[in-house]
């Protein structure tokens, strides 16, 4: 079976590790947590870069690591994308790529072209790294990563040392990389709107531990996990562009259970794209709304509560077609509005946000 396959267990002073884990063989899968909870440790596990971490490692069938044999990481068909992108300094950005495609095997699934053309650094080509900005670099560094021809691309933190702007001229290639190629992507990284932007499936981590694992859709929805991606408990929405306002500058967006305005940003009809929705955002009412400044309503049926982070809080999922949203109430309008699961609803979403 195409899947990735991994026991990590480690007992090293100030910190152990137990995971089991068991990551689809594609599209991208993210671990996700705070600094020091094991992410990169399984990144450099699944490598080969940790001979000293006790456990198993299996890809599509072949076993690349247990109780009887260690294959060295330069043997695995990985390639591996770093923080910072280590570039050879002497060699222009060609000659950084053809040195990566030295490892390759003759049957070479991507082409140069193609990750030059993906990557969009065909006129980088002739540039020495100092010539090159913080983007730039990582961005050449991911194409030497997938010049090995790797079955498997591990990428740990690739944006952590950029800046804002930075981040958000990558973000789209990274994007683009996971539509039009199908090497699976195990992904490193501690930041909400990465998350949100890139994950398929996620592994929530603390203290060495797997505290939550599955699509990324189903664990946004749940209420019942010890953790959320940010300041606040949301979800996330897969949504396209139905039409475009242009009188109020306002894109209306579809889902599997009815449609949400946001502001125009510019993409064309038909674009699909992830929404993201807090629970902050979203207020209850038993009766369709009107006269109000809130654009965005939508009925659905109560499915789940849940106790909030605070005693005078709870959170409440909502079933919306095939989505869920989750909202925040006080106990207190809880209680007045006399609500029970099952119960039918109408959501007032005050704020929708592209995932970014």
């Amino acid at each position: 079976m195409n899947t990735l396959k991994l026991h990590c267990q480690v007992d090293w002073p100030g910190f152990a590790m137990d995971v089991s884990l068991e990551l689809p063989g594609r599209g991208i899968s993210v671990l996700f947590g705070p600094s020091g909870c094991g992410k990169t440790t399984i990144l450099r596990t699944v490598a080969g870069l940790q001979s000293d971490v006790h456990g198993q490692v299996e890809f599509c069938g072949q076993v690349w690591q247990d109780a009887q044999r260690f294959v060295p990481a330069h043997q695995r068909p990985v390639g591996y994308v770093f923080q910072e992108a280590s570039l050879f300094p002497h060699l222009t950005v060609m000659g950084n790529l053809r040195y990566g495609m030295k490892r390759s095997s003759d049957a070479v699934l991507v082409e140069l072209e193609q990750l030059i053309e993906l990557l969009g650094i065909e006129h980088l080509l002739d540039r020495r790294p100092e010539r090159l900005s913080g983007g730039e670099r990582q961005r050449v560094g991911i194409a030497r990563a997938l010049a090995v021809n790797p079955q498997l691309l591990l990428m740990d933190e690739p944006l952590a040392a950029l800046d804002l702007a930075r981040k958000r001229e990558i973000l789209p290639f990274l994007e683009r990389l996971h539509r039009e190629l199908f090497i699976p992507i195990l992904y490193v990284t501690h930041s909400p709107d990465e998350v949100a932007r890139l994950a398929d499936h996620l592994v929530v981590l603390e203290q060495g531990k797997v505290v939550g694992a599955g699509s990324l859709k189903e664990l946004m929805q749940r209420i019942d996990l010890p953790f959320r991606l940010g300041d606040d408990h949301g979800v996330i929405i897969e949504a396209s562009v139905a039409r475009v306002d242009a009188q109020w500058h306002l894109a209306e967006m579809h889902f599997d259970g009815g449609s949400l305005w946001i502001r125009d940003t510019g993409m064309p009809v038909g674009t699909s794209t992830r929404l993201q929705i807090f629970a902050g955002d979203v207020s209850l009412a038993r009766e369709k709304p009107s006269t109000t400044s809130i654009q965005n309503l939508l009925q659905g049926s109560i499915i789940e509560i849940a106790n909030g982070e605070h005693p005078g809080l709870m959170l409440v999922r909502v079933a919306v077609g095939s989505a869920c949203l989750i909202a925040r109430v006080t106990a207190r309008a809880w209680d007045a509005l006399g609500l029970s699961v099952g119960d039918a609803v109408w959501l007032q979403v005050k704020t929708v946000a592209l995932a970014n």
